[in-house]
């Protein structure tokens, strides 16, 4: 059997009943025990006393005493003994002879003081059974309501982990989990809150991912269709005059249709239906192709070179923007280091922003006023999922960011 680890709300619940149960057996079991035990000790006390006014009886009329009541006799508890002596009647439950007695006192003459004995062994045992009766029955009622509210609370706390792994997938990516509730999906059963949490976070997913969905379409459908007013703006500005108008107008196009063509990416890397190409490729040779198309003073360190089964294109475009990245935005020296299946991209500026360490690239999100539209390292770490490799963002302690990308053994 499994048990739920210390903490958690089966554990905390179980703790609660078994409380509880126990605080009600213990209340339960003080009442039984004192309302038998007056009981029994009142019968007995009714008998002492009965016999003690037949000895009281006898005494004064001279007659021997019955056995089992005399004049001081030997083993009257001491208080009982200063009672009678008082010249009041009294009884008291003490052991006498290793067995237990009821005693019955009261004054005899010259200050004596004459007593009776009852055996009260038979109602001492009748108390003790009592006792072991309670305690068995409430041990196993407080076994039985655990495990009854153990069942009980199981089911509840299932239902709840499994909404919970759902949020979990959802946070990750997965728009298409859902909880599926079945108290949920048949309104003609009772709704608890657990049904409504799951109903709610299903709800919540469903919109978000309509949301997404229609984003993606959007981006996708904005950036196709400025491809062919692009392509024509492209040729009219190649038939401009040389001039630095012409340059500017060249340069503005050119940035547009990059803008354009990374829309396009992020919108394919969107839908997931990416596909590698796989071939063989040395990390240290494809890094210095890589830095030899970005522009720009970038160091190539092979500290220990690998081959790899991987999609080159794909691991060209992502190492082209993290260099790419490190120019625009920090400063030099840019240096990118192969030590087997690891890759790394340092400069030496001020680092990655906060906001980029704890959630990732967000597109068109730049800091500082920085030149660019936030996609660049948005499409590394998309082209990234899609090699099945890990791109990690940091700064070094003595300054400078750090892009890490490990690709996966054996391709």
């Amino acid at each position: 059997m499994r048990f739920p680890p210390p903490g958690t709300l089966a554990v905390k619940t179980a703790v609660f009943i078994a409380v509880m149960c126990c605080a009600l057996a213990a209340l339960l079991g003080v009442l039984v025990h004192v309302s038998v035990t007056n009981q029994t000790v009142g019968q007995a006390r009714d008998v002492a006393l009965d016999r003690l006014a037949q000895a009281t009886d006898a005494f004064e009329a001279g007659d021997t005493p019955a056995p089992g009541s005399g004049v001081d006799p030997e083993g009257l508890p001491t208080r009982l003994r200063e009672l009678a002596a008082g010249g009041e009647r009294g009884t008291m439950v003490a052991r006498y002879r290793g067995r237990p007695t009821m005693w019955a006192a009261g004054p005899a003459d010259g200050g004596r003081v004459l007593a009776v004995q009852v055996d009260y062994s038979q109602e001492a045992r009748t108390i003790d059974g009592l006792d072991r009766a309670i305690l068995g029955s409430s041990a196993l009622a407080i076994g039985a309501t655990l495990l009854v509210g153990a069942f009980a609370v199981q089911r509840v706390t299932r239902r709840l982990h499994a909404t919970a792994r759902v949020a979990r997938r959802i946070s990750a990516g997965d728009l298409d989990a859902r909880v599926n509730d079945r108290r949920s999906r048949d309104p003609r059963r009772p709704q608890d809150e657990v049904a409504a949490v799951a109903a709610a976070l299903d709800s919540m997913a469903a919109s978000l991912q309509g949301k997404l969905l229609a984003e993606q379409r959007f981006t996708a459908d904005v950036a196709h269709e400025l491809r062919t007013p692009l392509t024509g703006l492209h040729a009219a500005a190649e038939l401009l005059p040389p001039g630095r108008p012409t340059e500017l107008v060249r340069d503005r196009v050119a940035a547009l249709r990059t803008l354009t063509e990374d829309l396009l990416e992020i919108s394919r890397l969107d839908t997931g239906r990416e596909r590698l190409d796989l071939t063989t490729v040395e990390l240290g040779a494809l890094a210095r192709r890589v830095v030899r198309g970005a522009g720009g003073e970038t160091e190539v360190r092979v500290v220990r070179d690998a081959t790899v089964e991987t999609d080159r294109r794909r691991l060209e475009r992502v190492l082209g923007n993290l260099v790419a990245n490190a120019h625009r935005h920090g400063r030099g020296p840019v240096v990118l280091s192969v030590e087997g299946p690891v890759v790394t991209v340092r400069d030496r500026g001020e680092g990655y922003p906060d906001y980029l360490l704890r959630h990732g690239p967000q597109r068109f999100r730049t800091e500082g006023g920085s030149k660019g539209h936030g996609l660049g390292l948005t499409i590394a770490r998309g082209q990234a999922e899609v090699l099945g490799a890990r791109l990690e963002f940091s700064n070094a302690v003595d300054g400078g960011a750090v892009a890490t990308l490990t690709l996966p053994k054996g391709g």
